[in-house]
């Protein structure tokens, strides 16, 4: 434990430009450091980060049923709209010597319509869905974050002595709020 905490402390001790060696101490190297770090955040994460992608599934698998329902009910007004149509093509060709150009228009009207409608209810769900999943990566990008940040520290809490713990704990606060402004 203490060449650990040596070789944090040594962190801002330069060497004099006449030595030259290498660190032997693998607890001292960073790529170990980092290894561990990262092993213990994949093992710990990695349950939750399968929870939370399971429950964004179920949602966006809910909105995509939910917007299903939506295009079935704006496929029952078509049928709707279609007999109505039938219905104005029958009394069009009843009155075809009285009003054929308004009838023609009323049906071009509907139908016009119609496609509207379908035209919106299918833009609304696909931008619900684009939404729901925007919405699904950025929280789990948050999550991800957190739990790193607590794993990490977790870590350091047991590996750093109060002096050390204070300085690491400074820095990162530091960084984090760097990283805030940025993506504000």
């Amino acid at each position: 434990m203490k060449n650990l905490t040596d070789s944090f402390v040594s962190l801002g001790h330069w060497p004099s430009a006449g030595s030259f060696g290498f660190n032997t101490d693998i607890l001292a190297t960073n790529p170990i450091n980092l290894s561990v770090v990262l092993g213990v955040l994949i093992f710990f994460g990695k349950g939750v980060l399968n929870d939370l992608l399971d429950n964004r599934k179920q949602r966006i698998l809910n909105t995509i049923r939910n917007s299903e329902e939506l295009r079935g009910g704006a496929i029952e007004q078509l049928e709707k709209a279609r007999a109505r149509l039938r219905k104005v093509e029958v009394e069009a060709e009843q009155f075809r010597v009285n009003g054929y150009s308004e009838i023609e228009q009323e049906k071009l009207n509907l139908i016009n319509s119609t496609y509207k409608t379908l035209e919106q209810l299918e833009n609304y769900k696909n931008e619900t869905i684009h939404f729901e999943q925007q919405r699904a990566i950025t929280q789990v990008r948050q999550r991800i974050f957190q739990q790193a940040l607590q794993g990490a520290l977790g870590t350091l809490n047991s590996c750093l002595n109060n002096e050390l713990h204070l300085r690491t704990i400074s820095a990162n606060i530091g960084m984090f709020g760097a990283m805030n402004e940025r993506n504000n």
